[in-house]
């Protein structure tokens, strides 16, 4: 039987079923879906492959999701080190960003960091950011998945005057993009602190209409959960339910401040938290107790956040740091092992974006999302373990390929849709703008 792609690896972890790893296995493509997962020696004798890549020190991973971004962000990382979230927004980012974004400022930085995130192994970004239209004209042109969030706020910006406005330009958006094979679309109202009741009220007719989930920051901060107190004498989440918004569609990302009250009260609408623990210990925001929400069965997702706030959009490092925090925060070295949190960053992104069908782990039929890491590294030797090695050791730089639909964006270290010189050039330019 002829097939597009058959790939022999020395180690392959599906994530479903988690209990596996593969070894001397091969994995199938062919018209951009998984086919089979066979041993090697099974495999040439079954397959008559028009390409045969052999990665004979390699694992074989699904893509890695990273299920909250704001990906043109990537051209403030490093303007405001070292302060905490309201500071750090108020005082530094939105006036860096009134002044500086536009459609080429969002263009050039998703730009950036879709190279960075094909560079590390994310196949699929869960965006938030203005002149969404670009972010997604960008993964688009570049191949890689991208859920694309429909921004609201209250007041004016850049790419909206009021929240009308930005429901308007949002729906126009989701019908522009309903067809995009690799695109899909949620609504992403920024916070509890920065969209009133009625705008939200209006979204969730909308979404509930649409079938489209809700992706939004939540109990970041203890200053925003007192803040809400103080105002309504109701924490956010409180206002949120009462609003109809918490559903087994919503995405409430860093969820750092949670009572084991809360933690159970959530679990019982069926939400997702999205977990940005390298965010979080950076502006010192708290931590999210992952080890408790897990074991009340919430599904936690990893997103790594904006570069302005991280300083990277590295998914590895992610799931290295989510592992550890939960040992810590818990006091258990169980409570987060690298199962976890690479399910973490894999199938329970692809729940909270309802693409679980459709990615999140190598089975038959799902989309050919992949990654292969090179363990030959000495950084990776002895290899006893390659899911502890992938978790606990390895390095982005040690992400040679990436497929996304069967389509090879990454080959042996080099990109096959972005000109990385071209990248730096347009970095530059903005590095001297924002300097001055």
């Amino acid at each position: 039987m002829q097939v597009d792609l058959l790939i022999q690896a020395r180690w392959i972890i599906p994530v479903e079923p988690e209990s596996v790893i593969h070894e001397n296995y091969s994995l199938v493509v062919d018209d951009g879906k998984i086919v089979d997962l066979l041993d090697s020696a099974e495999a040439l004798q079954k397959y008559q492959p028009r390409q045969l890549e052999r990665l004979d020190q390699h694992v074989l991973i699904p893509g890695l999701i990273n299920c909250h971004t704001h990906a043109a962000m990537s051209l403030l990382s490093g303007i405001a080190d070292d302060l905490p979230l309201m500071d750090w927004l108020q005082n530094h980012i939105w006036p860096a960003e009134q002044k500086w974004v536009s459609e080429a400022f969002v263009r050039d930085g998703t730009d950036l960091a879709i190279a960075e995130m094909l560079r590390g192994g994310t196949t699929c970004f869960n965006d938030m950011y203005f002149f969404p239209d670009i972010a997604a004209q960008q993964a688009i042109a570049h191949g890689i998945r991208a859920n694309i969030g429909l921004i609201v706020f209250d007041f004016p910006t850049v790419w909206a005057e009021n929240a009308d406005v930005y429901l308007a330009k949002g729906l126009a958006l989701h019908e522009q993009l309903r067809h995009e094979g690799l695109i899909t679309t949620s609504f992403a109202p920024h916070a509890p602190y920065t969209v009133s009741d009625e705008p939200l009220r209006k979204m969730l007719t909308f979404a509930d209409e649409m079938d489209l989930s809700i992706h939004m920051h939540v109990h970041e901060t203890a200053h925003e959960v007192r803040e809400q107190m103080q105002k309504t004498g109701q924490t956010p989440l409180q206002r949120l339910n009462d609003l109809g918004l918490l559903t087994p569609s919503f995405m409430a990302v860093h969820m750092t401040q949670l009572s084991a009250e809360e933690i159970q009260f959530y679990a019982g609408t069926g939400g997702h938290i999205v977990h940005c623990p390298e965010s979080n210990l950076k502006l010192a925001s708290g931590f999210c107790p992952v080890a408790a929400c897990l074991e009340a069965g919430i599904n936690v997702a990893l997103g790594t956040d904006g570069a302005a706030s991280n300083n990277d959009q590295d998914m590895l490092a992610e799931m290295r740091v989510a592992a550890l925090l939960a040992k810590g925060v818990s006091g258990r070295a169980d409570a987060v092992p690298a199962m976890e949190a690479l399910k973490m960053a894999t199938i329970n992104g692809a729940k909270a974006l309802g693409l679980e069908a459709e990615i999140g782990s190598l089975t038959i039929g799902k989309a050919a999302d992949l990654v292969a890491i090179d363990l030959s590294e000495v950084e990776t030797q002895p290899v006893f373990n390659p899911l502890a090695q992938v978790v606990y050791a390895a390095s982005r730089h040690q992400v040679s390929d990436v497929w996304v639909a069967g389509k090879r964006l990454l080959n042996k270290r080099q990109l096959t849709t972005l000109d990385l010189n071209e990248l730096r050039e347009r970095a530059a330019v903005w590095q001297r703008r924002l300097h001055e």
